[in-house]
């Protein structure tokens, strides 16, 4: 093969878009930018494998990610440059966040060997991200680090529903990958994929809850997100109980509003049903 024929090296940014395809990932939500231009570039050449949402600013992008985490039970992807891309990002994180939905956001930042230079647009992302992603957020500053960085960060978000970050340099979008580290002292391997732990209460609690409900006069149920998948049973547990169910917001989509025991939405944004059915119910499940 002659020299000009040979593949060119795949890139971080390249084997940072196929690690997002073994977590599931099938859109990515953002919006270019200089401290992203690896990224872009590969997710040009990759196709639609993820696909690539441009949206009008940054911030939507985090709003988007967060949306499409809440209704698809999929972790939510959102990429943008640094500086002012990542402050712009800031309001959908935080939405993300205070509403406990797993976003994973990927932000750039200026060359390695530029920073502590002021060079345009280098800002502190650690100091301005560390609220919004306190539980994970890291800066891959070696092709060696990747792997593991962006498994974590997957699986910090899924595990306790919340928004993490990984920072990606610019210059270190553009090294050559390292898909397997060395085994060595120093390196760190770890894989794709998450699997929730499933609850299971103990069987004297699970009686004892069953006779504080058959007890009840005025049962009332109040469903949230964690009841998103489960509408069915919902609708059960309701009519052997004879309850009224109010929805929390991030519960509206549990069961429809037209049903005869659902009294919508409960709070401050709820109706009347629903909030007089919270003060006058003696038990509530």
């Amino acid at each position: 093969m002659a020299e000009d024929d040979e593949q060119p090296a795949k890139t971080v940014a390249d084997f940072f878009l196929e690690r997002l395809g073994e977590w599931g990932v099938r859109r990515i939500f953002g919006y270019p930018g200089d401290g992203i231009n690896g990224v872009m570039r590969a997710l040009r050449e990759a196709g639609d494998a993820p696909e690539f949402v441009q949206v009008a600013n940054e911030e939507l992008a985090g709003l988007m990610a967060c949306a499409h985490a809440k209704y698809t039970g999929e972790v939510g992807v959102c990429l943008s440059t640094g500086g002012p891309g990542a402050i712009h990002m800031l309001n959908g994180l935080y939405d993300a966040k205070l509403d406990h939905v797993p976003v994973v956001a990927v932000v750039g930042q200026q060359a390695l060997s530029g920073l502590g230079g002021s060079v345009q647009q280098e800002t502190d992302l650690h100091s301005l991200l560390k609220d919004v992603a306190a539980d994970y957020l890291q800066m891959v500053v070696a092709p060696e680090q990747l792997r593991h960085v962006v498994d974590r960060a997957f699986r910090v978000a899924l595990a306790r529903r919340t928004v993490t970050c990984v920072i990606l340099p610019h210059d270190v979008q553009m090294e050559e990958a390292v898909e397997a580290p060395p085994r060595e002292h120093g390196q760190l391997h770890s894989s794709a994929g998450y699997t929730p732990p499933r609850v299971v209460p103990c069987n004297d609690d699970l009686r004892r809850a069953a006779e504080v409900l058959n007890a009840g006069k005025r049962v009332a149920m109040l469903v949230g997100a964690g009841a998103l998948r489960a509408g069915d049973r919902v609708a059960e547990v309701a009519e052997l109980l004879g309850a009224c169910v109010a929805k929390a917001l991030l519960g509206k989509a549990v069961l429809p509003d037209d049903l005869p025991f659902v009294t919508g939405s409960v709070g401050w944004l709820g109706t009347e049903a629903s909030n007089r059915m919270m003060r006058e119910c003696d038990t509530l499940l």
